[in-house]
């Protein structure tokens, strides 16, 4: 799967050297687009800065120079990938706002905008389902998983479920934790997603939302 070179970039400001000129950007895009590739067909144990280099058309020194070793750029991915699933709700909640999306069954919508997030990113499962998430990238996820349920307390409050306040934040919190470990449960059991977790997890959600009492 081709990354956009905006799309890529955007995920990954922390590195500690980030190319100014757009001939740096591209090549940075490059790499992170050949890692996705490499991961996804053949696991992680496959991403090495020679191979990147050599898939990416791109010298060693090159890849060297922002990613220089397996661990930084299988960081850089995942932290591209938690980016992605980052910008995927921030377009749920811009939708939700214009009236354009999550009218009529918003709980089945989103569980089935991130279950399609699973199927389109192979790569994004190998390593999530893997043995090569670092502590650097497991204190990434950790923060991922705080924002998605900072931002997803904006669709509580709009919904009339909550307010701007800690008791909706945990709420959220509940909410995104739970959603992400019966999804990513549904993939390991079938890279297609199993339907009958899925459809639970609507029906758990729908329940939960179901009795919140914003004055608890």
């Amino acid at each position: 799967m081709t990354v956009p070179e905006d799309a890529a970039l955007a995920q990954i400001a922390s590195l500690r050297t980030m190319p100014q000129q757009a001939r740096g950007r591209d090549t940075l895009a490059r790499m992170i687009d050949v890692a996705d590739r490499i991961m996804a067909s053949e696991g992680a144990d496959a991403i090495t800065t020679t191979r990147i280099a050599a898939d990416a058309g791109i010298s060693v020194g090159s890849v060297y120079r922002y990613l220089p070793h397996r661990g930084a750029i299988i960081e850089a991915l995942a932290q591209h990938y938690l980016g992605l699933l980052e910008d995927q709700l921030e377009s749920m909640i811009a939708g939700l706002e214009s009236g354009a999306w999550g009218q009529t069954d918003l709980v089945g919508e989103a569980v089935d905008a991130f279950a399609e997030f699973y199927r389109a990113h192979p790569g994004f499962r190998v390593l999530w389902f893997g043995r090569h998430l670092t502590a650097e990238t497991q204190e990434l996820d950790r923060a991922h998983k705080l924002a998605m349920a900072t931002r997803l307390r904006t669709v509580l409050v709009a919904r009339g479920l909550g307010r701007d306040d800690p008791w909706t934040l945990r709420v959220s919190q509940v909410i995104q934790l739970s959603t992400d470990a019966v999804i990513q449960e549904a993939f390991r059991a079938d890279p297609d997603g199993d339907e009958a977790l899925l459809d639970q997890l609507k029906t758990m959600i729908r329940g939960y939302l179901a009795v919140l009492t914003p004055d608890e």
